[in-house]
């Protein structure tokens, strides 16, 4: 149904710019005048203002209209809508639609400053030990999102606001209307094989929309699925091997409508049991859904539900989607090279949300980031609590990405030099106490205990009794790996696949220890990739330590889900570290293995079993980031220049920055200079 609409801005609601349609309406108590560009641009800030002011819900006009986060729906729209395989493709604009001659346009922009740190690398500053870097967001607006409004004039009148590719209502899209869109096969150039064809229209087939605009796709689209329980929501991490695949695939638009969606997501109240986290969290999930409006049986809206974690498993936290989400902000502008989205206020305020809950000062003595159990991929209790290398490794990923987008002034130059500073921190300390390799094993083994110096050698009191009888065999002569956690007296020795790709892809790790973890993959390639890739934990827990360490869980028995089970999904980030470490050949021994199976067992989510031979009990078919994983991996070895995107090279320059040398006091000890050599 045709509506014209007018969204406002709350510090409850998701922050969603102004839509507004008239002829001769007013808006906020005035008629828009035409103006020149300056007097436009003023009456862009008094709007912000006159917003800010009011915390607009909801107001009517003669012919406006100011609703939620919410869009108008036709009464037989379902609660729940998934594309079908013809899902349109459009090509990569600008704009989220067609303008034809004529017309003439405005914009009203808030101006920007584009940061150097997209190409080039920055030292720490003078700024590094204030602690005030947290008051940047006051300035600028805590709970508001600025207002962007692009303006364009029709000749009936008609202004619409183009920024974000987002629409009010379902008919102002048209996806047949874009010149070159193919509605039936994805717009590749290259030959591709049926499996391909095949993953493409599972793909498309998940796709999920909001007001007529393709937002995300679900976690997993089975048909015959009675029960999908949160498998019918888009969640952030879930997202990313599939917008991947699009962005490879030239098809931009739901990326950027997922992070503007998810962003504006961010602002949203969040309440478990009488209890607020803090700003910026970005939620695990969100789906979409339809519900009367206004109680008016005939009229109906779509609105977006997210989870932070209040209906989660266990009522985790997701720590790790606001890092995924910056990752993809950046894999974005790198694949488009469109870099307008990121240098946006609103996203620029995200970025600094999500950096501001991860760089808060607590009580811990390491730069790693303090985090529960089942707070990332493994979202069941595994006995991660604590510092676990999976959550370091996207953390550095984050840090170095934001690093890269931040827009530098003199409100955020003292969180650019805290991004500095924990950047080479982290590196240190996951360098030099995370890697294991033979002689490293060796060296714990002889440890001694109990010693109290700032000049001890074991710094965690680590009981040499603790290293397993498994590892000592296992370890090969060359080669080494990450350990999967680090706390006092405590070391976790298993094989964190996730974490030790990203360390490689993020150059977390040396550029030898980066070498020596694929080394040891591919030595140890019976074991963790065997005839699935790739384990997502080496080994398992069984018998007495799975019943302590996950408290018997049905779900995580040995060799099974999050407990040694092998994951599909994995491979397009062992891609990834392939290309980047110029082994190629190995990534392509991997998609082979999948390409034989994949699509005969119907694209599971997991498979079980020390070598991966069978299904996961309890595993989802046609799951989606199984496939676009899949999908990405072969692309990538087609493309490895866009590989290369996605990637980062070592930074010598963080290696010559570090805190110690900044401060006066005489006990500061530096412990790098030793291990730098």
């Amino acid at each position: 149904m045709k509506s014209s609409t007018c969204i406002g801005i709350s510090s409850m609601k998701p922050c969603c710019r102004f839509l507004i349609s008239y002829r001769s309406s007013s808006f906020f108590g005035f008629s828009p005048p035409k103006m020149s560009r300056s007097g436009i641009r003023n009456l862009s800030k008094s709007l912000s203002k006159a917003v800010d002011r009011r915390r607009v819900h909801s107001c009517k006009h003669s012919k406006s209209q100011v609703v939620g986060y919410k869009c108008l729906a036709d009464p037989n729209r379902r609660a729940f809508s998934v594309s079908d395989s013809s899902w349109g493709q459009s090509r990569v604009v600008s704009d989220s639609f067609r303008v034809d001659k004529g017309r003439s346009r405005d914009v009203l922009v808030i101006p920007r400053v584009a940061s150097d740190f997209r190409n080039h690398s920055t030292s720490v500053e003078h700024h590094v030990n204030e602690k005030n870097f947290e008051r940047i967001y006051i300035q600028g607006g805590l709970n508001v999102k600025p207002l962007v409004i692009e303006r364009i004039e029709t000749g009936d009148g008609l202004v619409k606001e183009d920024n974000t590719g987002i629409n009010a209502s379902e008919s102002d899209v048209n996806t047949n209307d874009v010149e070159g869109s193919n509605l039936t096969e994805p717009r590749i150039e290259r030959e591709v094989s049926e499996i391909e064809k095949e993953a493409w229209n599972i793909l498309r087939g998940a796709v999920v929309n909001y007001c007529g605009n393709p937002v995300g796709t679900v976690a997993a689209n089975d048909p015959a699925d009675k029960q999908p329980l949160n498998y019918d929501q888009i969640f952030i991490r879930d997202f990313v091997p599939s917008a991947l695949a699009f962005l490879l695939n030239g098809e931009a638009e739901i990326v950027k409508n997922f992070l503007l969606h998810t962003l504006q997501l961010q602002s949203w109240e969040k309440t478990v049991d009488c209890y607020s986290p803090g700003q910026g969290l970005m939620p695990a999930s969100f789906k979409v859904r339809t519900v009367p409006r206004d109680g008016s049986p005939e009229a109906f809206e779509e609105v977006l539900d997210p989870d932070f974690g209040e209906s989660a498993i266990g009522r985790v936290a997701p720590v790790d989607s606001g890092l995924w989400w910056i990752i993809l902000l950046r894999a974005y502008g790198k694949i488009t090279g469109d870099y307008s989205l990121q240098d946006r206020v609103d996203v620029q305020t995200g970025i600094r949300l999500i950096l501001n809950l991860c760089l808060t000062d607590g009580f811990d003595m390491f730069p790693s980031l303090l985090v529960t159990d089942g707070s990332c991929m493994i979202d069941r209790r595994m006995g991660i609590h604590g510092h676990p290398l999976e959550i370091q490794a996207l953390f550095y990923s984050a840090l170095r990405c934001s690093r890269e987008m931040l827009t530098v002034n003199d409100a955020t130059k003292n969180l650019v030099a805290a991004i500095n500073n924990r950047l080479s921190a982290l590196s240190f300390h996951i360098r030099e106490y995370y890697w294991v390799d033979i002689k490293k094993i060796n060296e714990i083994y002889r440890y001694n205990t109990e010693e109290y110096s700032t000049d001890a050698i074991n710094k965690f009191n680590i009981y040499p009794d603790q290293i397993p009888s498994w590892l000592v065999d296992w370890i090969p002569d060359e080669g080494g790996y990450f350990i999967g956690n680090l706390q006092p007296a405590h070391m976790d020795f298993r094989f964190f696949t996730l974490g030790n790709l990203w360390a490689i892809v993020s150059s977390l790790g040396t550029p030898k220890q980066n070498k020596d973890v694929l080394y040891l993959i591919e030595a140890k390639w019976d074991d963790l990739v065997a005839n699935m890739p790739l384990k997502i934990i080496y080994p398992a827990l069984e018998s007495d330590e799975w019943r302590i360490i996950t408290g018997s869980d049905p779900k995580n028995t040995p060799w099974s889900y999050h407990n040694g089970g092998s994951w599909p999904t994995l491979l397009w980030q062992f891609t990834l570290a392939c290309i980047k470490m110029g082994k190629p050949e190995l990534a392509q021994k991997a998609v082979a293995l999948v390409e034989e199976r994949l699509a005969v067992d119907q694209w599971p989510e997991y498979y079980d079993t020390r070598s991966g031979r069978f299904i996961g009990k309890q595993s989802r078919l046609y799951q989606t980031w199984t496939v676009a994983s899949f999908l990405t991996s072969k692309m990538l070895l087609q493309n490895p220049d866009k590989a290369s995107l996605l990637f980062w090279e070592e930074d010598y320059e963080l290696l010559e920055t570090c805190v110690c040398g900044l401060s006066k006091n005489g006990r500061r000890k530096c412990s790098r200079l030793g291990p730098r050599s």
